[in-house]
């Protein structure tokens, strides 16, 4: 493993970064990977629950690495003094360029584990996480991309972000990538990091298409005959807290935006997303005429996903070739979008 932890391996697309942390001793059977922005009452929560989870299966050697992204807050001086504290193993990071995926990007070179596991600041895992993922990685094949259960971790917020289904299942092209695994809840063994490389910095929560880099990773990996797997256990509790129709209806332009932006990036390698897009303007047209909407709990349209996949496949382009940062304004994306309610 030490030759395959010297680098990671780059995505074309991307610059180049700093090699891994040199390894130390044993090397850690995981590595939690959490980053984090001006979250510090939500990390802390978080952080207590990985080291509960590790205290609980502590025949899997584990460590953590939390990568600030910038936080203005008191993150620094919370994680400071847990890390100063905590049973386990806590490696802070400060990734400055913006972005989750340059986070995850700086996360990753920084461990040590033979299994990555991406975990979001605002989730909390199950007491038994880590004997679930041990059981999948021991009867399982290592080259796999594996996501688990995400529940509510409070009943106030509405039903979104969550994966609830009770079905063991393998991703094809007949759904869309999108929440198949979510990336607040992935993981994945090194030697699968290596083959697929470095989340792309253009997506993600942060940047230019605010969405969609652990969207554009499963696809990534699944063009390379990696299977993607979703699992009804290993399960974390999402606290994302948005219990406003206005606050969901947000997430899911910028979940749209990020998706545009991904089906024009795969346009010639995985043209399947386009027939995604097909029939989600299908979907719109049909519910002018009384068709159901998008999503039946929260009863989404379908028109502002086609508005703000096409600015995304836009801003994806305009990105690629001028290689300019900036997104769209969020108060020009409400605006737009609210007309076509």
């Amino acid at each position: 493993m030490a030759g395959e932890r010297s680098e990671i391996t780059r995505e074309r697309a991307q610059p180049s970064a700093k090699p891994p942390h040199p390894s130390t001793g044993r090397d850690p059977t995981a590595s939690f990977i959490v980053c984090t922005y001006n979250r510090a009452e939500a990390l802390q929560t978080c952080i207590r629950s990985i080291e509960a989870a590790c205290r609980a299966h502590a025949s899997m050697t584990s460590e953590l690495v939390v990568v600030d992204n910038g936080s203005t807050d008191d993150t620094a001086e919370r994680l400071a003094r847990i890390a100063a504290t905590s049973s386990m193993t806590i490696t802070p990071l400060v990734e400055h360029r913006r972005g989750l995926a340059a986070a995850r990007n700086a996360g990753i070179e920084r461990s040590r584990g033979h299994i990555l596991i991406f975990i979001d600041d605002d989730c909390e895992i199950d007491l038994h996480y880590l004997r679930d993922l041990e059981r999948h990685y021991a009867n399982g094949e290592r080259c796999v991309v594996r996501g688990g259960r995400v529940e509510l971790g409070n009943a106030l917020d509405l039903p979104f972000t969550i994966k609830r289904s009770p079905h063991r299942a393998r991703f094809t092209p007949d759904v869309h990538p999108g929440g198949f695994v979510l990336g607040c809840n992935m993981t994945m063994h090194r030697e699968v990091a290596m083959q697929v490389g470095r989340f792309d910095e253009r997506f993600g929560a942060g940047s230019a298409l605010q969405s969609a880099e652990d969207t554009d990773y499963l696809v990534r990996a699944f063009r390379l005959g990696i299977p993607i797997e979703y699992v009804p256990d290993m399960t974390v509790l999402h606290n994302h807290g948005r219990s406003t129709r206005e606050a969901i209806e947000g997430l899911h332009r910028s979940y749209s935006l990020g998706n545009g932006g991904l089906c024009l990036k795969h346009l010639f390698t995985a043209p399947w997303l386009l027939r995604h897009f097909c029939w989600t303007c299908r979907s719109a047209w049909w519910e002018l005429w009384g068709g159901s909407r998008f999503d039946p709990e929260v009863s989404l349209s379908h028109w502002p996903i086609v508005y703000m996949n096409l600015l995304g496949a836009v801003e994806f382009a305009r990105h690629a070739v001028m290689k300019l940062p900036r997104s769209p304004e969020p108060d020009q994306i409400k605006q737009a979008t609210r007309s076509l309610r």
